[in-house]
């Protein structure tokens, strides 16, 4: 799993450099407070969310955990920041936060002010239905399909099925509205989170086609002053992979 993302990420070209804007805390400063910030999702399924008893669980809180036992030598020693969507990458940029595991995939304008880690999975847009009838792509030829509206989905599945009725939606509780009342055919997001739908509710099926390739990543603080947390992080990865605790844990979860 290891060779395959980081060869994906070398795919994807050499980050932009511009001025370090981030003002969050170096290796050497974490250290010396002993606590690894980190801003997660709450509510993404099984990447990170909230259990019954309101804990934050999933795949990428068991890497922020492990990440603060390398760093720290405590697993505990880690502060988890629940962010939205919107601000995963401007909690990193702003200095709220240490860095960012918060399903956030690699892409060019995130880039040019954020850096990344290598990859620690690869997400992707992919197709959840309530039909029996729809088992691939080739079923969807002329369906409906709801997306998000704005989101980089949408192209994905223009190009891949220019004859099928896409049906924007606001959010993905709208998406799950129209599935449920059988108003579209399907709904195409990320793997990830489509994963989540389908474990918590047999209902939705997930189809085996991908349509696009998203490395999900750590974001760091750019600038050079942060090359020692950035080097750290990667050693780090590197071990988990080795040790095949990276995709043990994946696998765990549920994750493809």
């Amino acid at each position: 799993m290891w060779r395959y993302v980081l060869v994906t990420a070398l795919m994807l070209g050499v980050q932009v450099s511009v001025p370090p804007i981030a003002v969050s805390s170096e290796l050497s400063e974490i250290q010396a407070r002993g606590r690894l910030i980190v801003a997660v999702k709450d509510n993404h399924y099984p990447l990170g969310y909230r259990d019954a008893t309101g804990e934050l669980r999933g795949f990428e809180i068991d890497l922020a955990r492990r990440l603060a036992t390398d760093l720290l030598g405590d697993a505990d020693a880690v502060e988890l920041l629940p962010v939205s969507n919107v601000d995963r990458v401007n909690v990193v940029v702003e200095g709220n936060a240490d860095i960012a595991i918060a399903g956030i995939t690699v892409t060019a304008q995130r880039q040019r002010i954020t850096s990344f880690s290598e990859p620690y999975y690869l997400d992707g847009a992919g197709f959840i239905t309530t039909s029996q009838r729809i088992n691939g792509l080739g079923d969807l030829t002329f369906g409906r399909i709801a997306v998000l509206a704005n989101s980089s989905t949408l192209a994905h599945v223009r190009a891949q099925l220019p004859q099928a009725t896409l049906v924007t939606v606001p959010s993905y509780q709208a998406a799950l509205t129209q599935l449920d009342a059988g108003q579209v055919d399907a709904f195409s997001g990320n793997v990830s989170l489509l994963t989540g739908w389908q474990q918590q509710d047999s209902r939705y099926r997930l189809l085996d086609d991908v349509i696009s390739i998203e490395p999900v990543a750590i974001a760091i603080p750019k600038g050079t002053h942060h090359s020692d947390l950035r080097r750290a992080i990667n050693q780090a990865m590197g071990q988990w992979d080795s040790e095949g605790w990276l995709q043990d844990r994946a696998t765990y979860w549920g994750l493809r």
